[in-house]
């Protein structure tokens, strides 16, 4: 059940500028999800990006990590709508998907879904999804461990991929967790 970051992909959805301020404990979500983008680009990670079409672009403070990331534009709630994200899942030959994002009962849910229905093996890290409101963040994470999603949470994940301390790449992940907690690094 241990998560190996050798066989994970890390998939934001839908994180835009048009919907952001809407979501229930957004800057903390952003936060989160920030940290986990600059931890699977410590350790060489793919990242895949979905943006649904007509709420804008990636917030500021995620784009600005991920600038040579191709974002796939979708007008589907799941993913799997979309041929690009087929292909661009399929190139990275990773079975297990930590899924983040936006809207937490709708596009999360159902590209999760998808991705279980595939064969996947999905993390959900509980603190890097939302939705406006907070009763359907909780339906769709109880619906999501219903259907075999591992959930847990940033932190956890993060030092789950690291593995011990005393590393080089441990030194950079302490200082991406202190600043997520917002400790002067």
């Amino acid at each position: 059940m241990r998560t190996k970051p050798s066989d994970c992909a890390l998939l934001v959805i839908d994180v835009q500028d048009r919907l952001i301020d809407t979501i229930y404990q957004n800057k903390e979500l952003v936060r989160n999800i920030k940290a986990l983008i600059q931890t699977a680009q410590v350790l060489n990670l793919p990242i895949l990006v979905t943006e649904q079409d007509k709420l804008g672009v990636t917030v500021d403070d995620l784009e600005k990590l991920l600038v040579n990331i191709p974002k796939v534009r979708k007008l589907t709630f799941s993913g799997y709508g979309n041929s690009d994200f087929v292909k661009n899942l399929e190139r990275t030959v990773k079975k297990t998907v930590v899924v983040c994002g936006i809207e937490a009962h709708i596009c999360v849910l159902q590209t999760t879904l998808d991705l279980l229905d595939r064969g996947y093996k999905v993390i959900i890290p509980l603190d890097a999804v939302s939705a406006y409101a907070t009763g359907d963040k909780e339906m769709a994470l109880n619906r999501m461990r219903e259907a075999g999603v591992v959930v847990a949470t940033v932190e956890s994940l993060i030092y789950e991929w690291i593995e011990r301390a005393g590393t080089d790449e441990f030194r950079k992940v302490l200082q991406i967790v202190k600043e997520k907690r917002g400790v002067p690094v």
